[in-house]
């Protein structure tokens, strides 16, 4: 794919504030997915083209341009093409099509429509779809035409509203499989292998004593707990996480972080469950609500609560999993799958220049050290955190699930938080790969900007994908990120 370089369109100078030209570009040669770029997008932002009705091997999309010389190539199902028809030249990419606008735009052929299926014309400046003047302000085309509609985003979340009201947990449930809880009692060293060798990054706690589901641990834990170690001033030693329980670790933690309730004491919290006759829209909320990344579905045939079966562990993904399924073969029943996720109020997205506005994306570089990736963790409240080289090209990610890696050999009591890279600290986790293949998919998942919503949903809905890292086409340049919250938050209004 192309990366951004310095050939940008030959265009009048001020280009704010400047009169563009309306400019249909069509490629009448078939394909899946056909997309435009060009200088005019910097060869960085891929332009999806929509079939023409009545001629589906007939792609169209119109552009704003500014007068003068642009240059453009079309990405037809993953190939790099150009219209043998249209003028061209052979520049930086390759050989790429060429137009030339002038300020005042003449009349040219109307519109395509099923009885010219055989045009071989690849653009024109379309004079009668828009009759308004579309301006450029910081290099961004304000144009109505652009935006998602609000009646799309409406429908399709009543719809996906309806769906989520309708079905239970019970949907989430899995015809076989296991749960693993963990008994309050157990060392921490002891249970933090356990989340390693059976590759989760999350377990109910279970006390004995009430027989009841008291709380989670987490991979979060055991990031506080190494940042604990690595605090000169701090009461807990390698020689106490021996057997130091689970139940003491969760006890001074509320002391640590000034978890207290009015007298000074810790404060009793209660597990965060859901049950599985709740709908899949209140347990979506009740995962939002509290910032947590599962919710245990317990149920007791018992009316006090007593006797819980732990019958499954919700997520998002599981959630997001069904959405995909009951509307795979009726996406257009929901308007807003087929919109490019650029043209969505979705995620946290790299600022602009001089935007003040947009919340600020954590990134590292590889030789950052790990006290820091896990401070950032921590203190910016994400799961996941891009790492990327001197030009912003993404070269992986750092993760909370990552940590529990360092439980393998006790790794952890071998290092110092401050001496270790997070690169470093990567290949550990991959020397001491998972039994049960935590590690072993793919660990950064990518996406255009220009890709439709549903690819990206797509991606969200397998298992152990918690966030989308969107790049740059080509130069893999971080441009936002988007996690699971995000998407369900906005389906859901």
């Amino acid at each position: 794919m192309f990366a951004p370089g310095t050939e940008v369109s030959q265009e009048a100078a001020g280009v704010a504030g400047a009169m563009l030209v309306p400019t249909r570009f069509v490629w009448p040669y078939g394909g899946r997915r056909v997309f435009l770029t060009g200088s005019f997008t910097r060869w960085s932002e891929y332009l999806p083209m929509s079939p023409v009705e009545g001629c589906p091997r007939v792609f169209q999309v119109i552009c704003s341009l500014a007068p003068g010389l642009h240059q453009y190539k079309f990405y037809v199902d993953g190939e790099w093409k150009h219209d043998e028809c249209q003028p061209s030249v052979t520049g930086n990419y390759g050989i790429v099509n060429t137009i030339y606008l002038t300020r005042e735009p003449s009349p040219l052929p109307p519109l395509l429509s099923p009885r010219t299926p055989n045009s071989r014309m690849s653009m024109d400046v379309d004079n009668e779809a828009f009759q308004h003047v579309v301006a450029v302000s910081d290099g961004t085309v304000q144009d109505a035409a652009l935006r998602i509609s609000e009646a799309d985003i409406k429908i399709s979340r009543h719809r996906i509203s309806g769906f989520l009201s309708a079905h239970t947990a019970y949907d989430l449930l899995p015809e076989s499989g296991k749960v693993v809880a963990l008994d309050v009692n157990l060392p921490v060293k002891q249970a933090f292998h356990i989340l390693y060798e059976q590759g989760i990054s999350v377990a109910p706690l279970w006390d004995s004593l009430s027989g009841r589901f008291v709380g989670v641990l987490s991979a979060l834990d055991f990031i506080l707990i190494l940042r604990e170690l690595g605090n000169h001033g701090s009461n807990l030693t390698e020689e106490e996480l021996e057997t130091h329980t689970i139940s003491a670790w969760k006890e001074g933690k509320h002391q640590i972080y000034r978890q207290l309730d009015e007298h000074g004491r810790p404060v009793q919290g209660c597990i965060i469950h859901a049950g599985p006759y709740d709908s899949l829209k209140d347990v979506a909320l009740k995962i939002l609500q509290n910032k947590v990344s599962t919710v245990p579905i317990i149920h007791s045939t018992v009316q006090d609560g007593s006797f819980p079966q732990l019958l499954h562990l919700a997520s998002l993904s599981g959630i997001l999993r069904c959405i995909c399924r009951h509307f795979r073969h009726s996406s257009s029943s929901l308007p807003i799958l087929q919109q490019p996720i650029c043209k969505i109020p979705l995620g946290t997205w790299v600022p602009r220049i001089g935007d003040q506005s947009g919340r600020p994306l954590a990134m590292l570089r590889p030789n950052a050290s790990l006290s820091l990736a896990l401070s950032l963790l921590v203190q910016a409240e994400v799961s996941s955190i891009p790492i990327v080289d001197d030009n912003d090209s993404l070269v992986d990610t750092y993760s909370r699930s990552d940590i529990t890696a360092l439980a393998k050999d006790r790794i952890y009591a071998q290092i110092h938080l401050d001496e270790i890279s997070i690169h470093q600290a990567l290949q550990l986790g991959q020397d001491a790969s998972s039994p049960n293949g935590f590690f072993n998919g793919q660990r950064c998942q990518m996406c255009l900007r220009t890709d439709p919503l549903q690819k990206v949903m797509e991606k969200l809905a397998n298992p152990g994908v918690r966030r989308v890292i969107i790049v740059e086409a080509g130069s893999k340049r971080v441009e936002g990120i988007i996690s699971l919250s995000d998407v369900i938050r906005f389906l859901l209004g």
